[in-house]
């Protein structure tokens, strides 16, 4: 009686134990999809090919539209990237239950562009939960540009112009602070006498209190579970309402950043 009841707990501690590491958070937020004289997505497809080891197919969500591209057009161009690591892409627009096809995901990409359209697009759809959920529960997440925006409380550090008017700038709140891709650093020889990225990020934190990471391009935060680290080469920089901006370096764990 003794050894069986020691077969059964064995088990059930194994079973616990998948089940935890299917529902953990595995999430990478890049700044960019491409670096000045590289392919789409080349710089990142290593890493991509780890974090979607065990995904046959891939969701690509293309609603971010860079340049006013088809969702045809845009999700061609991920098919032509993921190919080159064995993995099949199907666009999110060529299902008619949104939700659905998002709860039934093996993995999911939300490509850049306007992040406007995007969260416009995720409301309309009704996938802003559906894509919550997913992540939350496992399902390994890839955003780039806009597709990172999202990855925050909300969109208000984009970019991008408002060429459309969302329901909300609440967005997928997958960390506990705010992203601004594609950080630039102010040129000291340059003539460009208007706002810096770091002047506009300070104008929103009189009104608004979370922290914004500017990523610079060809860096990525990894998100495994809890636990948030700042990947690639270079550094990112951290504002804080009310603080003097910082330079993080890449490995920090950002995890209690809030």
């Amino acid at each position: 009686m003794i050894g069986r009841k020691n077969k059964v707990l064995i088990i059930c501690n194994f079973t616990f134990s998948y089940n935890y590491n299917k529902r953990m958070k595995k999430i990478i937020i890049a700044s960019t999809s491409t670096l000045h004289g590289g392919k789409y997505l080349e710089y990142i497809l290593p890493t991509l090919k780890e974090h979607f080891k065990n995904c046959k197919t891939i969701l690509f969500i293309p609603y971010a539209r860079p340049g006013g591209i088809t969702h045809d057009e845009y999700t061609e161009k991920a098919k032509e990237a993921f190919a080159q690591i064995g993995i099949n892409v199907k666009g999110l627009h060529e299902y008619e239950n949104v939700p659905k096809a998002i709860a039934n995901a093996e993995g999911i990409f939300t490509g850049g562009g306007n992040t406007f359209l995007l969260v416009t697009q995720l409301y309309k759809t009704n996938a802003i939960v559906a894509i919550q959920e997913a992540v939350k529960n496992g399902t390994p997440y890839l955003g780039t540009s806009a597709g990172s925006n999202i990855c925050g409380l909300t969109m208000e550090t984009t970019n991008d112009m408002p060429i459309i008017y969302p329901p909300s700038f609440k967005t997928l709140g997958l960390i506990p602070f705010n992203i601004n891709p594609h950080y630039l650093d102010p040129m000291p020889d340059s003539k460009h006498m208007g706002e810096t990225r770091e002047t506009r990020i300070k104008e929103f934190h009189k009104f608004n209190t979370q922290p914004v990471l500017g990523l610079r391009e060809g860096s990525w935060l990894e998100v495994l579970g809890d636990k948030i680290t700042l990947r690639g080469e270079l550094q990112a920089r951290l504002f804080r309402q009310g603080k003097e901006a910082e330079e993080i370096k890449t490995g920090a764990d950002l995890s209690g950043l809030k």
